[in-house]
């Protein structure tokens, strides 16, 4: 039934005097009401509106649903212009008929900047934290008035004291009850400049603390942030770097000896200054047991380079186990990396079985494609990394346990954190020192010494003496080597096993070139699950467009996708961008 809607002029006046938007409509969906606040947001007059679809006016609205179903939608957001409203809407009844219904709207736009606004400083705060607390220097930060308001963990071990020790107390009041011989707070806000001095603490450490001031807009001091060093610590680094020169020659004697018998050698053989450079921090690295993360494309030799930082160091000797987390289905992830007990799911072994993390007890573990592990699983491993603890599948009792853990990826996981794909916390405990290994095209310098090592290695291996053509060098040189070095080792043997003359000549080696080019942008070179083959492949057809095409324009064009997705998956997988001249 059609009913007729007859609203007083009273009624009218009451309306258009309430500041939010109203509009109704009747059974069939026609406007026939609307107050001065909805005229205005829907840019038409009420003369206009009155008896035409409100759904060809305002393509948003879902109204007419209400008057269809009866049932009335609160709190309902709705996009009108560059507007947001909140729509609560209701069906208009008498004599228990639905004869229409009504929509209030509120506009919500400065709250939802203002929601935004508040996310984007809450997200800021909590990266400010993790790299407070992920700092190896203590900070200790007051107020104006030197009242302390926060110090990190790293004060906490560097001088023995707890926060909840000194935390809303003033620097006053702590040097008064013997906490410091003295405060660089105190100085700071005295000579509004920075100042550094060694300071005493009550547990017998002595520091280095240097404190730094921080002015509002009317030049009063509203923060001090202190930085703490451990003085012993520095001492210790200064005598162990004089001892570092007097053995430079044993050292460098020793790099040689290393590079001759660690497994894959030939891998990371170099004559490249930067790659000399990664060598020697690795070797560093060895000897402290910090967590390492190396970074590099597939074929870069990262699995090599874990092995020089566990067999150089002080736990060469004792276990080192290897689990490449993008080749174990997520279910069986964490039982492998940290075992399961008896009955812990169907199949289980009864005796239970102890994972890769008590099996490398004392030892190092080596998490290969970390990026591709499970993102409920990277909880796991952010409690071994802070608290060196496990617990079983299925055991409500935790372990302790002493790993060294080295990490490598070909992802870029500062990328992977933005899009939700890895845990922030994680990638800044994964990244305490990372090491990148360069692809083969940024060193290229290296590719004919390579080349030589791989001829000698095959020749020896075979029984054969094949040579090289000076001329299929150049076109080595000038090759791309998606695949890396272990494309390029894949290559010499190739030549050496099927080439029937002495001398490996430009003929064999395009031939062998291109049926690598071919497998390396259709087929992963390591067994892989589909999904991480299907994105190889994506990353390794982008970065040869682009370095063919040289702009995100022209790469969309000719893969046929759009450019934004071009910028955006280039961003994802960390390939490098240029300045892009859009043409």
């Amino acid at each position: 039934m059609d009913r007729m809607w007859h609203i007083p002029e009273v009624v009218k006046a009451l309306i258009d005097s309430i500041h939010n938007p109203i509009v109704a409509i009747d059974a069939q969906g026609r406007v026939v009401m609307a107050n001065s606040a909805m005229e205005t947001i829907i840019g038409y007059t009420r003369k206009e509106l009155y008896g035409q679809s409100l759904a060809s006016y305002l393509t948003t609205s879902q109204l007419h649903r209400i008057a269809e179903t009866g049932q009335g939608e609160l709190v309902q957001r709705i996009i009108i212009g560059d507007k947001v409203y909140v729509s609560n809407r209701t069906p208009v009844r008498i004599d228990g008929e639905t004869i229409g219904a009504v929509a209030v709207l509120q506009d919500i736009s400065e709250l939802e900047a203002i929601s935004s606004e508040l996310k984007h400083s809450r997200l800021m705060s909590e990266e400010l934290n993790a790299i407070i607390e992920s700092s190896f220097d203590g900070f200790y930060v007051t107020d104006g008035q030197a009242r302390t308001l926060r110090v990190n963990t790293a004060y906490e071990r560097i001088t023995g004291i707890k926060r909840e020790e000194v935390l809303g107390h003033t620097m006053g009041e702590l040097v008064d009850n013997g906490f410091f011989n003295e405060s660089v707070t105190l100085r700071v806000l005295e000579t509004r400049k920075p100042q550094s001095i060694l300071q005493i603490i009550k547990t017998g450490k002595t520091v280095m603390v240097t404190g730094t001031p921080f002015f509002d807009k009317d030049g009063h001091i509203v923060l001090v942030v202190t930085n703490v060093r451990d003085v012993t610590e520095l001492n210790r680094l200064q005598q162990k770097l004089e001892n570092m020169h007097k053995l430079q020659l044993e050292a460098k004697i020793e790099l040689e000896q290393l590079k001759e018998t660690v497994k894959g050698h030939i891998l990371i053989s170099s004559r490249s200054k930067r790659m000399q450079e990664i060598l020697q921090l690795a070797l560093r690295l060895s000897q402290v047991d910090s967590t390492v993360l190396i970074e590099g494309e597939s074929g870069v030799g990262k699995g090599v380079f874990a092995d020089i930082v566990h067999n150089s160091g002080p736990r060469k000797h004792s276990p080192f186990i290897k689990i490449s987390c993008g080749a174990i289905p997520d279910l069986l992830l964490e039982s492998e990396l940290f075992g399961y007990v008896s009955g812990a799911f169907t199949g289980a072994r009864k005796e239970g079985k102890s994972g890769s993390f008590e099996v490398a007890d004392g030892g190092s573990i080596f998490l290969d494609e970390v990026g591709e592990m499970p993102l409920g699983l990277q909880v796991k491993l952010l409690r071994v990394l802070q608290e060196k603890m496990i617990t079983r599948v299925g055991d409500t009792t935790a372990k302790k346990v002493d790993v060294r853990v080295i990490a490598a990826t070909n992802r870029n996981l500062a990328a992977m954190v933005q899009d939700g794909q890895f845990r922030r916390d994680l990638f800044y405990r994964l990244n305490v020192v990372p090491l990148r290994i360069l692809p083969l095209r940024e060193r290229k310098e290296d590719i004919i010494h390579l080349v030589y090592r791989f001829l000698d290695s095959f020749n020896k291996r075979y029984g054969f003496n094949k040579q090289i053509e000076r001329e299929a060098l150049n076109v080595l040189m000038e090759y791309e080597w998606p695949g890396n070095v272990r494309e390029l080792e894949n290559v010499i043997e190739q030549m050496v096993v099927i080439t029937q003359g002495e001398v490996i000549t430009v003929d064999d080696l395009r031939m062998a070139l291109k049926r690598s080019f071919d497998e390396t942008q259709t087929l992963p070179i390591e067994d892989k699950p589909l999904r991480l083959a299907l994105e190889e492949v994506e990353r390794r057809a982008l970065e040869f467009a682009y370095r063919k095409y040289k702009t995100t324009r022209r790469v969309a064009r000719v893969l046929e996708i759009n450019q934004s997705t071009v910028v955006r998956k280039m961003h994802h997988y960390g390939i490098s961008m240029v300045d892009d001249v859009q043409n």
